[in-house]
């Protein structure tokens, strides 16, 4: 067998030639140890080269077309920092070919893609122990068949969790799609399967009853739950960017909290006003948040808290209101607009919106004293709902234009 050294483009990987007899390895000028393999009847084979205890190994990731160089460099990439971490990827894949039962394959699924790619693995988690291992555990991965989806989809959605049912079937299918990928099945029993229950865009924004109701609700719960739902509902912000609040990203003498860009959902560090009401909350979460970095720490206080929805169906039970924790940051933002006449690009900057165009790239205004005026307005109208109050001649509307730049 021969190899040859080549700088990987789509373009180059495409028009390798078979060799005349055998196999030929051309491997990836720019990151050591990635390449492919041909064969002389033209099939092509990702690579990865390395050694593990002084052993030269060598894991396949899969076939090019199937696998696009992009993905395969990306894996390539992947396994090699597992290697230098002391990993042997390789002997990962074997194991995970013998997973013969679906608990087995779900397993790898969270620990290998999941939890190491996913901000929100946990609701694959949920999904997972809720209904895919009690139903499909014991079968052999390839054994699960498209009719014993559907038919689990139909009772998830005839015990009246519709979404639910949707959600099932977009994480069974990530579940399949990865497994195909790292040739541990070689089929989907979701294909051609569509979403068993419609969905519609939610424009859910809580009355003032509403908002009561939910606030008074939160007394049954532990400090660092509802402090996490109070401060959703004070500050706007996303419930993963709540949850992983940190006290190293709290400024608390000038009453900021900055998200960094690894917690927001679109990659940018975002300054986020905490009004007095705010401030007050999270104080008072020191002593139940110890020494640790979290505010909002986990049972465990290994982590941030961000399993919740168990004390959701608490909260909906004890208000007697049927909402999901995305409404509170709807309700925010509709407010502030609603009943405070505050300029929509202001709320925008509060949310945290990524804006197109060209208009993003020369706008560096930092809108930090209209998000602190409109957060501030914000908390004192909220206020006034929990006290059944009218709103005060005290809240000034802030129809600010957009201040130039």
């Amino acid at each position: 067998m021969t190899a040859s050294r080549l700088r990987f483009t789509a373009r180059s990987v495409e028009t390798i030639k078979p060799p005349p007899c055998g196999q030929k390895d051309y491997w990836d000028a720019n990151l050591p140890g990635f390449g492919v393999r041909v064969s002389a009847a033209g099939r092509k084979s990702w690579v990865v080269m390395y050694r593990s205890g002084g052993v030269k190994r060598r894991l396949t990731l899969g076939t090019y077309p199937a696998i696009s160089l992009a993905t395969a460099r990306e894996q390539a990439a992947d396994a090699l920092r597992a290697v230098a971490h002391g990993g042997d990827p390789a002997a990962s894949k074997k194991s995970a070919r013998e997973a013969e039962t679906f608990a087995e394959l779900s397993e790898e699924y969270l620990e290998g893609h999941a939890k190491p790619k996913k901000r929100t693995w946990k609701k694959d988690e949920l999904v997972i122990r809720k209904d895919l291992a009690p139903r499909f555990g014991r079968l052999k991965a390839t054994d699960v068949k498209r009719r014993d989806v559907i038919k689990l989809l139909d009772e998830i959605r005839e015990r009246g969790a519709p979404i639910q049912a949707n959600r099932t079937l977009e994480i069974l299918r990530k579940i399949y799609n990865w497994a195909i990928s790292r040739e541990i099945v070689e089929h989907n029993p979701c294909h051609g399967i569509e979403r068993p229950s419609p969905e519609h865009r939610r424009e859910r924004v809580l009355t003032d009853s509403e908002i009561k109701a939910v606030w008074q609700s939160l007394g049954y719960e532990t400090p660092r739950m509802a402090g996490m739902f109070k401060l959703r509902l004070l500050t706007a912000q996303r419930g993963g960017e709540v949850s992983r609040l940190r006290w190293q990203d709290i400024d608390i003498d000038g009453g900021w909290w900055t998200i960094p860009p690894e917690f927001s959902k679109n990659g940018m560090a975002h300054r986020v006003p905490l009004s007095t009401s705010a401030m007050e909350i999270i104080e008072g979460m020191r002593e139940a948040s110890g020494d640790g970095k979290w505010v909002f720490p986990s049972r465990t206080r290994t982590g941030p808290c961000t399993v919740i929805w168990k004390a959701v169906d608490r909260i909906r039970t004890h208000s007697d209101v049927d909402f999901v924790p995305h409404d509170l940051r709807r309700t925010a933002a509709s407010r502030m607009t609603g009943d405070l006449g505050i300029n929509r690009l202001v709320v925008s900057k509060i949310l945290n919106h990524a804006e197109p165009g060209v208009t993003a790239t020369y706008d560096r205004h930092s809108y930090d004293k209209e998000k602190r005026l409109a957060l501030d307005a914000w908390a004192a109208r909220l206020e006034e709902i929990l006290e059944d109050k009218p709103a005060s001649s005290n809240v000034v509307p802030l129809a600010t234009s957009a201040p130039k730049s």
